[in-house]
C-alpha cells in the first residue's frame, strides 16, 4: 500500500471540523429546553464545550445559529425533493408519494422534527426566518411541484385542478398536524405516527386527484 493509504487526519483537525455541527446540537437542545429568546450564546457554548469566542468563529450571531440549524435540517430534504420532482415525466403520484413518505422518515427523526417545531414558536418574534425559509425552500420546491402536477393533468393522470392550490393540499395536512401537536397540545393517542398520517392524507389526496380511467390518456403505472 502506498504512504497515502497511511495518512491520518490529525484529530485537532477533525475536532475543528466537527465544532460547527457541536454547536448546532447544542443550540438545538437549548432551544428546544428554553426557547430561543432564552438561549444565551455563553449557555450554547458551554453546552457545546467551547468558549463563546470559539462559537463566534462559526456563528455571528444567535440568528445565525438558528438559521445554521433550518438549513443543516431542511436544506437536505429540499434537495433530495428537487433531485425526484424535476425533470420527471409520467405519473407525478409515483413522485408525490415517494417525497412525502421521504418526509415523514426523515421527520421521525427527533432532532429533525425539532426545526419545524422551533420554527413555529419563534417565526412570529422573528418574521426574517420565514423570509430565509421561503428563500431557501419553498421558492425552489413550490414551483417545481406545480409544474409537476401541471404535467400531471396534461398527460391525463390527474384531474384538472388548480396546481398551486393542490401543492397547498398536498403539504397542509403535514403543516396542520404539527401545528395541532405544538400549538395546540392535540397529539393523537400514537403519537404524531407520521408515517401513518403520510399513508391516511396520500390515500384521499390521490382518490381526489386521480383523472377517472376513461378520461386518462396514458395509462398510469
Amino acid at each position: 500500500m502506498g504512504r497515502s493509504a497511511n495518512i491520518r487526519i490529525p484529530k485537532f483537525r477533525r475536532r475543528a471540523e466537527a465544532r460547527p455541527d457541536e454547536v448546532l446540537d447544542a443550540a438545538l437542545a437549548l432551544f428546544v429546553e428554553k426557547g430561543f429568546a432564552a438561549s444565551r450564546v455563553e449557555d450554547i457554548a458551554t453546552r457545546a464545550g467551547l468558549s463563546k469566542g470559539a462559537v463566534y468563529l462559526y456563528f455571528p450571531s444567535k440568528e445565525a445559529i438558528l438559521e445554521g440549524l433550518v438549513r443543516r435540517a431542511v436544506l437536505p430534504i429540499a434537495n433530495n425533493a428537487l433531485g425526484f420532482i424535476e425533470n420527471y415525466s409520467g405519473d407525478p403520484r409515483l413522485v408525490i408519494g415517494t417525497v412525502m413518505k421521504m418526509i415523514a422518515g426523515r421527520l421521525s427523526d427527533p432532532k429533525m422534527a425539532a426545526i419545524p417545531r422551533l420554527l413555529m414558536r419563534e417565526i412570529i418574534h422573528f418574521p426574517e426566518f420565514a423570509q430565509m425559509y421561503r428563500r431557501e425552500v419553498l421558492d425552489r420546491v413550490v414551483p417545481a411541484v406545480q409544474a409537476l402536477i401541471a404535467n400531471g393533468i396534461a398527460e391525463g393522470y390527474l384531474r384538472p385542478v388548480d396546481p398551486e392550490l393542490t401543492v397547498r393540499s398536498i403539504v397542509g395536512p403535514i403543516m396542520l398536524h404539527m401545528l395541532m401537536a405544538e400549538i395546540f397540545g392535540m397529539t393523537p393517542a400514537g403519537g404524531l405516527s407520521l408515517d401513518r398520517l403520510v399513508d391516511n392524507h396520500l390515500t384521499i389526496l390521490f382518490d381526489g386527484l386521480s383523472a377517472p380511467a376513461s378520461d386518462r390518456r396514458f395509462m398510469a403505472t
